[in-house]
Protein backbone atom coordinates (compact mmCIF):
# COMPACT_ATOMS: atom_id res chain seq x y z
CA UNK A 1 0.00 0.00 0.00
CA UNK A 2 1.44 3.35 -1.07
CA UNK A 3 0.92 6.37 1.18
CA UNK A 4 1.78 9.91 0.11
CA UNK A 5 2.90 11.88 3.15
CA UNK A 6 2.83 15.67 3.45
CA UNK A 7 5.73 17.29 5.29
CA UNK A 8 8.51 14.76 4.73
CA UNK A 9 11.42 17.01 3.78
CA UNK A 10 14.53 15.48 5.32
CA UNK A 11 16.21 12.26 6.37
CA UNK A 12 15.14 12.80 9.98
CA UNK A 13 11.52 12.64 8.76
CA UNK A 14 12.24 9.24 7.24
CA UNK A 15 13.77 8.04 10.53
CA UNK A 16 10.85 9.33 12.65
CA UNK A 17 8.24 7.73 10.41
CA UNK A 18 10.14 4.44 10.24
CA UNK A 19 10.03 4.31 14.04
CA UNK A 20 6.38 5.37 14.26
CA UNK A 21 5.10 2.89 11.66
CA UNK A 22 7.04 0.16 13.47
CA UNK A 23 5.25 1.06 16.73
CA UNK A 24 1.96 0.55 14.87
CA UNK A 25 3.16 -2.91 13.69
CA UNK A 26 3.08 -1.74 10.07
CA UNK A 27 6.02 -3.04 8.06
CA UNK A 28 7.58 -0.67 5.54
CA UNK A 29 8.84 -2.12 2.29
CA UNK A 30 10.14 1.23 1.03
CA UNK A 31 10.34 4.77 2.41
CA UNK A 32 11.56 7.97 0.79
CA UNK A 33 10.75 11.64 1.05
CA UNK A 34 7.02 12.10 0.62
CA UNK A 35 6.22 8.42 0.26
CA UNK A 36 5.84 5.28 2.37
CA UNK A 37 5.09 1.88 0.86
CA UNK A 38 3.73 -0.57 3.40
CA UNK A 39 3.93 -4.36 3.14
CA UNK A 40 0.39 -5.63 3.35
CA UNK A 41 -0.42 -9.20 4.37
CA UNK A 42 -3.62 -10.91 5.40
CA UNK A 43 -2.69 -10.15 9.02
CA UNK A 44 -1.91 -6.47 8.44
CA UNK A 45 -4.42 -4.16 10.05
CA UNK A 46 -4.42 -0.70 8.50
CA UNK A 47 -6.61 1.81 10.27
CA UNK A 48 -6.46 5.15 8.50
CA UNK A 49 -7.62 7.11 11.56
CA UNK A 50 -4.80 5.74 13.72
CA UNK A 51 -2.20 6.32 10.98
CA UNK A 52 -3.48 9.86 10.38
CA UNK A 53 -3.36 10.62 14.14
CA UNK A 54 0.24 9.33 14.35
CA UNK A 55 1.23 11.42 11.32
CA UNK A 56 -0.41 14.57 12.67
CA UNK A 57 1.22 14.06 16.10
CA UNK A 58 4.59 14.14 14.30
CA UNK A 59 3.80 17.09 12.00
CA UNK A 60 2.85 15.09 8.89
CA UNK A 61 -0.38 14.29 7.06
CA UNK A 62 -1.70 12.01 4.35
CA UNK A 63 -1.89 13.59 0.91
CA UNK A 64 -4.94 13.47 -1.27
CA UNK A 65 -4.82 16.79 -3.09
CA UNK A 66 -3.01 16.65 -6.44
CA UNK A 67 -1.57 20.13 -5.90
CA UNK A 68 -0.25 19.16 -2.48
CA UNK A 69 1.58 16.25 -4.07
CA UNK A 70 3.26 18.71 -6.45
CA UNK A 71 4.16 20.99 -3.51
CA UNK A 72 5.81 18.06 -1.73
CA UNK A 73 7.68 17.14 -4.94
CA UNK A 74 8.94 20.74 -5.14
CA UNK A 75 10.11 20.63 -1.52
CA UNK A 76 11.84 17.30 -2.11
CA UNK A 77 13.56 18.72 -5.22
CA UNK A 78 14.82 21.68 -3.16
CA UNK A 79 16.23 19.31 -0.52
CA UNK A 80 17.85 17.26 -3.27
CA UNK A 81 19.40 20.42 -4.77
CA UNK A 82 20.82 21.54 -1.43
CA UNK A 83 22.30 18.09 -0.86
CA UNK A 84 23.80 18.10 -4.38
CA UNK A 85 25.43 21.45 -3.64
CA UNK A 86 26.92 20.07 -0.44
CA UNK A 87 28.09 16.87 -2.09
CA UNK A 88 29.55 18.44 -5.24
CA UNK A 89 30.40 21.99 -4.17
CA UNK A 90 28.78 23.16 -7.42
CA UNK A 91 26.01 25.76 -7.48
CA UNK A 92 22.60 24.35 -8.37
CA UNK A 93 20.18 26.37 -10.46
CA UNK A 94 16.99 25.55 -8.57
CA UNK A 95 14.63 26.72 -11.31
CA UNK A 96 16.19 24.23 -13.73
CA UNK A 97 16.38 21.44 -11.17
CA UNK A 98 12.73 21.85 -10.12
CA UNK A 99 11.51 22.08 -13.73
CA UNK A 100 13.43 18.93 -14.63
CA UNK A 101 12.36 17.01 -11.51
CA UNK A 102 8.68 17.79 -11.99
CA UNK A 103 8.75 17.96 -15.78
CA UNK A 104 6.84 21.24 -15.57
CA UNK A 105 7.41 24.91 -16.38
CA UNK A 106 9.15 26.65 -13.46
CA UNK A 107 6.93 29.77 -13.53
CA UNK A 108 3.73 27.72 -13.18
CA UNK A 109 5.26 25.55 -10.44
CA UNK A 110 6.50 28.63 -8.60
CA UNK A 111 3.06 30.25 -8.88
CA UNK A 112 1.33 27.12 -7.58
CA UNK A 113 3.78 26.94 -4.68
CA UNK A 114 3.20 30.59 -3.72
CA UNK A 115 -0.58 30.33 -3.87
CA UNK A 116 -0.61 27.08 -1.88
CA UNK A 117 2.02 27.86 0.76
CA UNK A 118 1.51 31.61 1.20
CA UNK A 119 5.16 32.50 0.49
CA UNK A 120 7.37 32.35 -2.56
CA UNK A 121 9.37 29.36 -3.68
CA UNK A 122 12.51 31.51 -3.53
CA UNK A 123 11.83 32.24 0.17
CA UNK A 124 11.38 28.53 0.79
CA UNK A 125 14.71 27.74 -0.91
CA UNK A 126 16.47 30.37 1.20
CA UNK A 127 14.83 29.14 4.41
CA UNK A 128 15.93 25.55 3.70
CA UNK A 129 19.48 26.73 2.97
CA UNK A 130 19.49 28.72 6.21
CA UNK A 131 18.37 25.62 8.14
CA UNK A 132 21.20 23.65 6.53
CA UNK A 133 23.69 26.42 7.40
CA UNK A 134 22.58 26.34 11.05
CA UNK A 135 22.92 22.56 11.09
CA UNK A 136 26.42 22.69 9.58
CA UNK A 137 27.55 25.38 12.04
CA UNK A 138 26.28 23.46 15.06
CA UNK A 139 27.13 19.89 14.08
CA UNK A 140 30.30 20.19 11.99
CA UNK A 141 33.56 22.07 12.24
CA UNK A 142 33.22 23.60 8.76
CA UNK A 143 34.19 27.25 8.45
CA UNK A 144 31.90 29.92 7.02
CA UNK A 145 34.07 29.94 3.90
CA UNK A 146 33.64 26.19 3.42
CA UNK A 147 29.88 26.38 3.97
CA UNK A 148 29.53 29.40 1.65
CA UNK A 149 31.45 27.60 -1.07
CA UNK A 150 29.55 24.32 -0.70
CA UNK A 151 26.14 26.02 -0.79
CA UNK A 152 26.93 28.28 -3.74
CA UNK A 153 27.13 31.63 -1.94
CA UNK A 154 29.26 34.33 -3.55
CA UNK A 155 31.12 34.94 -0.28
CA UNK A 156 31.10 34.14 3.44
CA UNK A 157 29.89 37.72 4.04
CA UNK A 158 26.81 37.12 1.85
CA UNK A 159 26.08 33.90 3.74
CA UNK A 160 26.54 35.67 7.10
CA UNK A 161 24.19 38.48 6.09
CA UNK A 162 21.51 36.02 4.99
CA UNK A 163 21.86 34.00 8.19
CA UNK A 164 21.53 37.13 10.35
CA UNK A 165 18.60 38.43 8.29
CA UNK A 166 16.61 35.18 8.56
CA UNK A 167 17.45 34.06 12.10
CA UNK A 168 18.49 37.21 13.91
CA UNK A 169 21.71 35.45 14.95
CA UNK A 170 25.25 35.49 13.63
CA UNK A 171 27.38 32.48 12.78
CA UNK A 172 29.23 33.04 16.06
CA UNK A 173 26.04 32.26 17.97
CA UNK A 174 25.68 28.87 16.24
CA UNK A 175 29.36 28.08 16.76
CA UNK A 176 28.90 28.83 20.49
CA UNK A 177 25.93 26.43 20.53
CA UNK A 178 28.24 23.79 19.04
CA UNK A 179 30.95 24.37 21.64
CA UNK A 180 28.36 24.37 24.45
CA UNK A 181 27.04 21.00 23.22
CA UNK A 182 30.57 19.62 23.09
CA UNK A 183 31.34 20.89 26.61
CA UNK A 184 28.15 19.33 27.99
CA UNK A 185 28.97 16.02 26.28
CA UNK A 186 32.45 16.04 27.85
CA UNK A 187 31.02 16.77 31.30
CA UNK A 188 28.66 13.77 31.21
CA UNK A 189 29.57 11.39 34.02
CA UNK A 190 31.14 8.14 32.96
CA UNK A 191 29.60 5.03 34.46
CA UNK A 192 32.65 2.91 35.11
CA UNK A 193 31.77 2.12 38.70
CA UNK A 194 33.11 -1.28 39.75
CA UNK A 195 30.54 -3.34 41.65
Amino acid sequence: MKLLIKGMVCNRCIYVLSEEFSKLDLEISEIRLGEVILKMTDKTIFEEGIVRAMLEKNGFDLLYDKNQKIIDQIKNAVEKGIQEQLDNGEPVKFSTLISNELNKDYDSVSSLFSSSEGYTLEKFIISRKVEKIKELLVYTDQSMSEIAYSLGYSSPAHLSNQLKKHTGFTSSYYKRVRFDKMAIAQEQPHTNNPS
